[in-house]
């Protein structure tokens, strides 16, 4: 089902990508390197308690300190609040409470790193030295930190005036077909488990640069991100202003998986500082703000059962999530439970689910989107649910799954969670993964590791996602006055490949190398929308765009050709830059096209779809276990996923073994710990630790595709998926290990760091 013949440029082609020269290099262009004539720098003081009264009490000693310009504190910044944009029903039909979040906590603070003051100086070190003398006296109050002790009866409100801990609680599904279900079954299995919180930690720490213009009252914001449209659309809403008063330049961006898609404090304040001074302001983080600041990812506690009938095929599924928000409600993060559990029956056909999600206010930093938004959980979920159900049954891992597979035939199927698949082969790409990975050798295996006295476990994950949502992302093609081609979208580059990918349809189109093309991010003012990048949307929402203004544009010029070369224009064909009559020496330059024109040609399109795609696949995963000091080794790595189209096997494969290793590293090495008073005990790369290349295996992927018909490319989204199959192809091998190898029968939650697994062997023992 692979693509077998690929076009030199096009969709399908295995082209490097043309960003990476100039960032090997070292001529990348990032937010901290630019700063402009008299800029001056910002330092935010932070809460160094999770919850207390504050009172700052010498603002004006610090403003007549050498080198500060500004003090803003609560009071000098009172009623600007960062809004929610996710508000969704409740089981109950209401809308759930919003909480404030104020950009500087003018009377108490909900977390440590919790905003108290902007300091602007002339220089980063005065600004430093400033934000180290003022002084903040706090009386502290209680904390709560853990999930299950903020929902405990005379736990300690995050938000007094809410009156509990609950900060919304969602459903899908029947409750009442779900009970019924269960009421008829043989058998249940159920499961509990904690999907832990993670630090997005991306190579490139946020940081902004603010200019206001007095003479056209408009603000230049700099900064990475994942999408400026959105970006100056939720700092219009902050600080009450038209969208044309903002102009929003995303340069390079070193990394953003979810975190910085949203508006930080940050952003707002440095705009208020630059229009008070009069004077460009600028701020970077550093790493232990980015631990104690940036929207965190997971934190759910789950439980689900299944019902399964006499021939161990499901009947029910019930589903509770609660899902940790932190002091405040971050941009999207009620979304992120939501859809996750709406994914909760994964590729299964089960006939009555419902799953309910609660979300829990606690004295730490607030979760959001990470890579995934709750579609890894969703799947991890399921799939050890699966592994316990084919342990308990005596099915075993595969036959418990292909026997309750949603089937080809019953595609496109609507699930109780009212998702749409359209199409899969879920079977397949599992039977071609075990052959892969040679599963039916893995006792033998096994058996050798035995021989050294080690453990060794296999386990798998198969998994469905849902990216690209409904929706269309609008893209607009010129051919400028040179003869040059310039592609304008909104959506924003993270480091996936989009200038190649997009390049590829554009040089197909008009018979160019991608080179001959040039890409436009990243800069509100140029690009008039644009939807930004996230849930995988970019290449299936973007591409089919780019490629139906790529055709208008060509149709055109042909029509403008056609009365200069005296042709019909179903005789010429466009290459290397010249539109020639097919089988002559008649030709044009696409130069002279815009030439006799005397402006830029251009087209716009925008293709939209209904429907959100569904990527699929199977993760296999081998592990070995030492029991002497409970690491886990990774042995072999197996990938076979359903993208519906492949537009470019190297940018897919890079996309996909990335993901996976953001997997591996949540399953195996980070852990996020607060201790009892809510400080971070792990706010440094030093306590907390990432997955690193030695750690990895050379991990097989390949594809078996099944374009989708939602989209109009057939493409189903990538960027995600890796991490969506991950975790649970890992848990399930370490768990088989421990099992089979130390007779652990208790659940090992994730990270399956060395300790946590000696741990669980010798209380085995």
């Amino acid at each position: 089902m692979n693509q077998m013949v690929t076009p030199k440029f096009g969709v399908g082609a295995p082209l490097r990508r043309k960003e990476d020269e100039p960032l090997v290099r070292g001529q990348g262009i990032y937010t901290a390197d630019y700063q402009p004539d008299g800029c001056l720098h910002g330092v935010v003081v932070r809460s160094a308690m999770a919850h207390a009264r504050i009172r700052v009490e010498n603002a004006q000693d610090i403003l007549a300190m050498d080198g500060v310009q500004l003090v803003l504190t609560g009071a000098d910044v009172e009623g600007y609040t960062l809004p929610t944009m996710a508000r969704l029903k409740q089981i109950d039909g209401t809308d759930h409470w919003l909480p404030p979040q104020p950009l500087l906590c003018p009377d108490e603070v909900r977390h440590v790193g919790d905003a108290i003051a902007l300091i602007v100086a002339d220089d980063i070190n005065s600004a430093r030295s400033a934000a180290e003398m003022l002084e903040v006296d706090y009386e502290p109050l209680d904390v709560v930190i853990d999930i299950e002790d903020a929902l405990a009866p005379g736990a300690a409100k995050v938000w007094p005036e809410h009156g509990t801990n609950v900060a919304f609680v969602f459903g899908h599904g029947s409750e009442d077909k779900t009970e019924a279900a269960f009421a008829e079954a043989d058998t249940t299995v159920s499961i509990e488990i904690v999907n832990n919180r993670i630090v997005a930690n991306y190579m490139e720490l946020r940081g902004c640069v603010a200019e206001y213009n007095s003479d056209t009252e408009r603000y230049k914001l700099t900064l990475g991100t994942q999408g400026g449209h959105g970006m100056r659309d939720v700092i219009c809403k902050v600080l009450g202003l038209e969208k044309d008063r903002i102009q929003v330049v995303t340069p390079e961006v070193g990394g953003g998986f979810g975190t910085k898609a949203f508006c930080y404090r940050e952003y707002p304040l440095l705009m208020i500082a630059s229009e008070r001074l009069g004077k460009p302001v600028r701020w970077t983080g550093e790493r232990m703000e980015h631990f104690v600041t940036d929207a965190h990812g997971r934190d759910n506690l789950s439980a689900a059962e299944l019902a399964l009938d006499k021939d161990s095929r499901i009947l029910g599924l019930r589903v509770h999530v609660k899902a940790a928000m932190g002091a405040y409600l971050s941009q999207f993060a009620p979304f992120i439970p939501w859809v996750g559990t709406a994914m909760s029956s994964g590729l299964y056909d089960i006939p009555a689910v419902f799953a309910k999600t609660e979300g829990v206010y606690m004295h730490n930093v607030p979760t959001d989107a990470f890579r995934g938004a709750g579609r890894p959980e969703a799947a991890y979920l399921i799939e050890r649910l699966m592994d316990k159900a084919g342990e308990e049954t005596g099915l075993g891992p595969i036959e418990i799954r292909k026997r309750n597979f949603i089937k080809p035939e019953q595609l496109p199927y609507t699930t109780q969670t009212g998702r749409l698949y359209d199409t899969g082969d879920y079977g397949g790409h599992l039977d071609k993964a075990m052959q892969v990975a040679d599963w039916a050798g893995f006792e033998a295996r096994q058996a050798e590791s035995a021989k050294s006295g080690k453990y060794r476990g296999i386990g798998l994950c198969s998994y469905i996602e849902a990216c690209a949502f409904a929706g269309g992302e609008e893209a607009t093609v010129e051919l400028g006055k040179d003869g040059n081609l310039t592609l304008l979208i909104g959506t924003q580059t993270n480091g996936q490949g989009h200038a190649t990918a997009y390049s590829q349809v554009v040089a197909e189109k008009f018979g160019v190398t991608i080179d001959e093309v040039e890409v436009i991010q990243g800069d509100t003012d140029r690009v008039a929308n644009g939807g930004g990048t996230g849930g995988s949307r970019s290449i299936p929402l973007g591409l089919p765009s780019v490629r139906d203004a790529s055709d208008t544009l060509v149709k055109k010029i042909k029509e403008l050709a056609a009365d200069r070369l005296e042709a019909g224009v179903e005789d010429l064909e466009l290459d290397s830059g010249v539109v020639r009559v097919v089988g002559t020496d008649q030709q044009v330059t696409l130069a002279e096209i815009v030439a006799a024109g005397g402006e830029t040609l251009s087209a716009r399109e925008e293709v939209r779809q209904n429907e959100a795609t569904y990527p699929n696949g199977t993760h296999i995963c081998e592990v070995e276990i030492d029991p002497d000091t409970g690491d886990v080794a990774l042995l072999n790595y197996v990938i076979v996923d359903d993208f519906g189209v492949t537009v470019n096997p190297i940018l897919l494969e890079g996309q996909v073994i990335g993901g996976a290793a953001n997997a591996v590293s949540q399953a195996l090495c980070e852990y996020t710990v607060y201790d009892e008073d809510g400080q971070l005990l792990t706010a440094s790369l030093l306590d907390y630790r990432l997955l690193r290349a030695a750690d990895l295996p050379d991990i097989h992927f390949e594809t078996r595709n099944v374009p989708s018909t939602t989209n109009a490319m057939g493409i189903k989204g990538a960027g995600e998926a890796g991490t969506i199959g991950g975790c649970a192809a890992v848990m399930n091998a370490v768990q088989k290990a421990l099992k089979d190898g130390a007779g652990v029968t208790e659940l090992i939650d994730m990270p399956a760091t060395p300790l946590r697994v000696w741990e669980a062997i010798e209380t085995a023992k």
